[in-house]
């Protein structure tokens, strides 16, 4: 399994933007040096709290400070771009990170994002879907002329092929609509299940994981579930007592941009306690490592299985504790999805199994070196 974060980002409309945003490099960089496998980054262009508008940007930034974490869009809203622009962004980050970089697509989150440029959301999720047929074939290095009533291509051809081989890779986010499965299975990409992880988003999310199964069969595509992202909410501390009080410092506010704001109505209106709702529900685990190690458990068997588990970054907690919870995250919980100990432990039970053994040799070969020093000493007399 692997490991990563979905960075939208969300941060209070009262503090220093700018600080925010260097607080979000600075985890990604804190990630990369704990050996954090993916970090996606959002695109979101109102409301006040979701402040990168421009991923690719921040990307590029990022793929300059850290060495191995791969980075991804999280996503491209694909009808706020002309696809010939969009795709020639993403084909030159792909060479300038070095085929670190992931193309995630989606329709676009917020409506607010929408109203504000005169698009329809009714439309998005078409609009995604006609882009994505022009983007794909671009990426393989095909000639595409193609014309809808919000876009015109003309020949189109990337001047660059992509740094990755045969392409980037790619996902397309997927809530509870089908839109973002029937997408991914029709190209043959990934998928980023997003809305939820309770046994209900669950059950959704397998379902939707088969469509895309289905959809891409038909298509004459594969998909694999290695490809296959699961969002989740976490916060782990040193204990139980630790997580709860650490998450004081966001999490209510958090909650409140969901109930005023957001499209995903993650903690409902009528909550009026979101540590309760998220942790009863399942939605989300706060707790210590053992605690996020039986809820990934219970999301691998709910889903059937999937190859990358995602955090939802959400500053529930402050800086310092937030990167603690990363670092005891890859310490503790990440090796047990990854057998990384397995061999450790094998080892350390046969030294532990064979221990008198092992000691009786070693006083032996303790007192054989006393006898042989002595007896040297006595012939020198």
């Amino acid at each position: 399994m692997r490991f990563g974060i979905f960075l939208a980002p969300f941060h209070t409309v009262d503090e220093d933007p700018t600080a925010a945003l260097d607080r979000d490099m600075g985890l990604v960089e804190h990630l990369d040096r704990l050996g954090y496998d993916e970090a996606w980054i959002g695109e979101h262009h109102s409301g006040g709290y979701e402040i990168i508008a421009a991923p690719d940007l921040f990307i590029a930034a990022a793929a300059e400070r850290t060495r191995q974490i791969r980075l991804g869009t999280g996503v491209s809203s694909l009808p706020y771009h002309h696809p010939f622009t969009n795709t020639g962004r993403m084909v030159q980050l792909d060479h300038m990170t070095k085929g670190r970089v992931m193309f995630g697509v989606g329709p676009g989150a917020l409506v607010g994002d929408a109203f504000r440029m005169g698009i329809d959301p009714d439309n998005q999720r078409r609009m995604m879907n006609e882009a994505l047929d022009a983007i794909v074939p671009m990426l393989d290095g095909e000639v595409v002329s193609m014309k809808t009533d919000w876009f015109e291509l003309r020949d189109a051809q990337m001047q660059l092929p992509c740094y990755s081989r045969p392409r980037m890779e790619m996902a397309v986010a997927c809530a509870r609509s089908p839109a973002g499965a029937l997408a991914a299975g029709k190209h043959g990409l990934g998928m980023l299940s997003i809305g939820g992880t309770n046994d209900e988003a669950l059950a959704a999310h397998a379902a939707n994981w088969k469509l895309c199964e289905d959809t891409a069969k038909e298509n004459g595509k594969t998909v694999n579930r290695q490809n296959w992202r699961v969002v989740t909410l976490a916060h782990v501390a040193r204990s139980r007592e630790q997580a709860k009080k650490n998450v004081e410092h966001g999490l209510e506010q958090w909650a409140q941009y969901f109930r005023d704001i957001a499209t995903f109505p993650i903690v409902p209106a009528d909550i009026d306690n979101a540590y309760e709702y998220l942790t009863e529900s399942g939605m989300a685990v706060i707790g210590d490592p053992d605690d996020a190690i039986r809820h990934i458990e219970k999301l691998v068997e709910g889903s059937g299985g999937f190859g990358v588990f995602l955090e939802l970054a959400h500053n529930w907690a402050d800086y310092e504790a937030t990167l603690e919870h990363f670092e005891l995250m890859a310490r503790y919980v990440v090796p047990h999805f990854n057998r990384k100990n397995d061999q450790r432990r094998a080892s350390y039970n046969y030294s532990h199994k064979n221990r008198e053994v092992f000691v009786g040799a070693a006083q032996a070969a303790v007192e054989h070196e006393i006898e042989r020093h002595a007896k040297t000493q006595s012939g020198d007399d």
